[in-house]
């Protein structure tokens, strides 16, 4: 991946509007690499964890578009929105292939719950939002402005829903700023240790929580990390978890308020074929709860995978507990599981060799 021309910078809901060099479209010749890889693909007939990007040979113009797209992430706005994959020719399971085929050519994907799955359905499934252990991708609940745990977070939209599920994002670096500005003695609270529950979906040998300050401490490379939700329940489920200090609630409580707040806060609507690619460590994101069609086949459906990329940023070393590893461009992020096998050991190791990625301390 080529080295970004500029680092991400805040910037306002304003801002995304006037300025749409974050929206991309693939031309016609990459839709046609996507699909010749997709066709190959189906012939190898390989499970997803023994593919390579081999196995799905992309074009030149494919390859461009993505290598632009995931650049975008680590730029200006932190963020790409890429349209116009050809979802609506495809089956469900040719989804699921060509998206994993194209993870394969940026990065390593990591495990996103307590199956330890790399790829998972954003979709109502009948799930609880705020209920302990609850996670958001598998209801129709709007969401708390959070980060997922990956260098980029990217959503294939495959159906939209009947109404509602309206994708919101914020900068966090601009809200950093805003709170520099009128509450400056917040900003050492924010990188204070602040504890959150897993929420279920760590590894059996792991503590069920973890400490994570929610801004970090470089001052060349910005991080931010919040998910109010599992703050809370951290305080609820364990008592050996220190108790938030009244600054630190009241930190908490500003970005509550700041979050969606129109001049921060950015919405757009998913439509079929689009890829969103959000930068974690500087952009938030949330949305509304929607309402499903009845027939079962056009109900609102995403497919999620979180990815480790080699051109991402370091990290701060007080995240080292939650990530892993804090080097630029290493394989880190992710949720173990329960379930990590050998299949996917192998894939990572070999994915993250391909990548030239450094893997593991």
């Amino acid at each position: 991946m080529s080295e970004p021309a500029f680092r991400p910078q805040a910037w306002l809901a304003a801002d995304l509007d006037q300025d749409r060099s974050w929206v991309h479209r693939l031309s016609a010749d990459a839709v046609a690499g996507v699909e010749a890889a997709l066709a190959a693909a189906k012939q190898s007939d390989k499970p997803m964890l023994e593919m390579t990007a081999d196995d799905f040979p992309l074009n030149a113009a494919a390859r461009d578009a993505l290598t632009r797209a995931f650049d975008a992430t680590q730029g200006r706005f932190g963020l790409c929105l890429l349209k116009g994959f050809p979802v609506e020719r495809w089956s469900e399971d040719d989804a699921r292939l060509a998206y994993w085929g194209i993870g394969l050519h940026v990065g390593v994907a990591r495990t996103q719950n307590r199956a330890s799955n790399v790829m998972t359905d954003v979709r109502n499934e009948g799930g609880s939002y705020k209920t302990k252990n609850g996670r958001g991708y598998n209801t129709n609940a709007g969401l708390d402005f959070h980060m997922d745990s990956c260098d980029v977070v990217a959503l294939l939209c495959l159906q939209t829903a009947k109404s509602g599920g309206e994708s919101k994002i914020v900068s966090s670096m601009a809200l950093r700023d805003a709170i520099a500005r009128e509450h400056p003695e917040l900003i050492p609270v924010l990188q204070s240790p602040y504890f959150h529950s897993y929420q279920g979906t760590q590894d059996p040998a792991q503590p069920p929580f973890y400490r994570c300050p929610i801004l970090g401490s470089d001052d060349t490379y910005f991080s931010f990390r919040t998910n109010r939700k599992n703050t809370t329940a951290a305080q609820r489920d364990f008592d050996d978890v220190p108790r938030l200090s009244d600054a630190q609630s009241e930190a908490l409580d500003l970005l509550d308020t700041l979050m969606p707040d129109p001049v921060y806060c950015f919405s757009m609507w998913l439509e079929r074929g689009d890829l969103q690619l959000l930068n974690n460590y500087v952009i938030l994101h949330s949305r509304t709860n929607f309402e499903d069609h009845d027939e079962p086949e056009r109900r609102r459906h995403l497919l999620r995978l979180w990815l480790a990329i080699p051109g991402s940023q370091p990290l701060p070393p007080e995240w080292r507990e939650y990530y892993g590893d804090v080097r630029p461009g290493a394989v880190r992020g992710g949720v173990r599981g329960s379930a990590i096998t050998e299949a996917f050991l192998d894939y990572e190791r070999r994915q993250a060799q391909r990548m030239k990625m450094p893997l593991g301390l």
